[in-house]
């Protein structure tokens, strides 16, 4: 790490799940990645939405992210299956009960 990322970047053991994040924030270089990539949000709006992080911060979760790629990438990867797991073990309550909604219409249409 360099040292102006280094002001911005910490990794700290038991915190974040030692992921590299916003220094003095709980904000993780990925989720920064996730909101700029894949939710196409801008820095500018990424500090609007979370005032306690500077653009600067923000900057240097970008070019953390593209100093360690693969590694980055990896880390989401593996978050996305984990979440899809989960998902398919554990079904969501809210579409359990639209279900239960559906089907019952489903037996009064049906008479």
């Amino acid at each position: 790490m360099t040292a102006v990322i280094s002001e911005h970047i910490e990794i700290t053991p038991g915190v974040c799940a030692g992921k590299p994040r916003i220094a003095g924030h709980r904000i993780r270089v990925q989720d920064i990645v996730i909101w700029h990539e894949q939710m196409a949000i801008s820095p500018d709006e990424i500090v609007s939405r979370h005032p306690t992080i500077s653009l600067a911060d923000v900057y240097a979760a970008l070019a953390y992210y593209h100093d360690h790629f693969e590694e980055i990438r990896t880390t989401i990867q593996e978050s996305e299956v984990f979440v899809r797991e989960l998902q398919a073990k554990i079904p969501s309550k809210v579409q359990q009960k639209l279900r239960g909604r559906n089907l019952g219409k489903d037996y009064i249409s049906s008479r």
